[in-house]
């Protein structure tokens, strides 16, 4: 596959400084600020290749949104190589801002006032597109986020979830290849995270485009994502497949169990083979380390009729709280 993007020993630091408090402290700061280095990003290398979903995860601060500013030219790393397209990002040449999207869900950039219509033909003006080709793209985004009806409606009338669907739209009208999500359902309600989840995926697989997602959602990155790079204090700690993140950070499995109505669970007992998160009669949910897999498997069979039986890989979210919560 065509790697995209590469990113060699990247280092990006902020200045930053401390101050007392009140009055006096005011005073001092004219006279003396005690400096402080931030270190936002530290040496972090991957590789992302043509059409790849990857989620970029982390706690806040780790550092995801500063490498995604680098990514496409709103900062200059301290140090380090980076390539995106075949460009220099911090360049900003016109050939590679034409090519990559950068969707904040805090950030708007249609005009409140004005019908989302008024805006998408300012960049249909600015990105030099075509009439037929403004119209083709329009239609097939608004189709994929049943947007049509809304148009020409101010975009201070309609609601958060409308309103994201249409900077989405305003950041893919040129058919970008690269598109770098930031937190792109932020504050939506289930049933429009849902929409947009699924237009990213229609997006990517009708458009072969790479998507880089960094989410606090994890039901994002989980539906979305098939590859993972983890960050944390501007340090890569994970660059590798979804499937196999569980297998690195977590010694346990997901259990489910349902048996047979005659036969009755037992709390106590199923607790001396890991945590019990869930129990009733006859269905019961465990977190239980791997080495103590087979010897739980055999001793179910032994005292159960079982009806159902389910081993899974811990969900993302569940492995990602296992991580951080380990390193505070």
């Amino acid at each position: 596959m065509t790697e995209v993007i590469k990113v060699a020993n990247l280092v990006k630091t902020y200045t930053t400084y401390d101050k007392e408090s009140g009055f006096w402290g005011s005073i001092k700061s004219f006279f003396y600020r005690k400096k402080k280095i931030v270190e936002a990003v530290s040496d972090i290398s991957f590789e992302i290749s043509q059409g790849e979903l990857v989620g970029f995860i982390g706690p806040n601060g780790a550092g995801k949104t500063t490498t995604l500013k680098c990514l496409v030219g709103l900062l200059y790393p301290d140090s380090g190589q980076l390539s995106v397209l075949g460009f220099k990002p911090f360049e900003r040449k016109r050939e590679f801002l034409k090519q990559i999207a950068f969707v904040m869900g805090q950030k708007a950039q249609l005009y409140w006032d004005l019908p989302a219509f008024e805006t998408y033909s300012l960049i249909r003006d600015i990105y030099q597109l075509s009439e037929t080709e403004f119209k083709k793209n329009l239609d097939e985004l608004c189709q994929l986020l049943d947007f049509s009806e809304f148009l020409n409606r101010p975009v201070r009338t309609l609601s958060l979830g409308q309103r994201m669907k249409a900077e989405i739209i305003a950041n893919l009208l040129y058919k970008p290849k690269i598109l770098f999500l930031d937190e792109p359902t932020i504050g939506l309600d289930v049933v429009m995270q849902d929409a947009i989840r699924e237009f990213i995926l229609a997006y990517n697989k009708r458009n072969n485009a790479t998507v880089i997602l960094t989410s606090h959602y994890m039901e994002d990155i989980d539906s979305i994502c098939n590859r993972i790079l983890m960050i944390d204090n501007g340090k890569l700690i994970y660059n590798g497949s979804k499937v196999d993140l569980s297998s690195k950070f977590v010694t346990e499995k997901e259990v489910n169990v349902k048996i047979n109505l005659k036969d009755k669970l037992n709390k106590q007992l199923l607790e001396q083979f890991g945590r019990v998160v869930s129990c009733d009669q006859t269905t019961a949910k465990l977190m239980i380390n791997r080495s103590k897999l087979n010897g739980f498997i055999k001793w179910l069979v032994d005292n159960y009729s079982i009806l159902d039986l389910d081993i899974k890989e811990p969900d993302i979210k569940y492995v990602v709280k296992q991580v951080f919560s380990a390193k505070k």
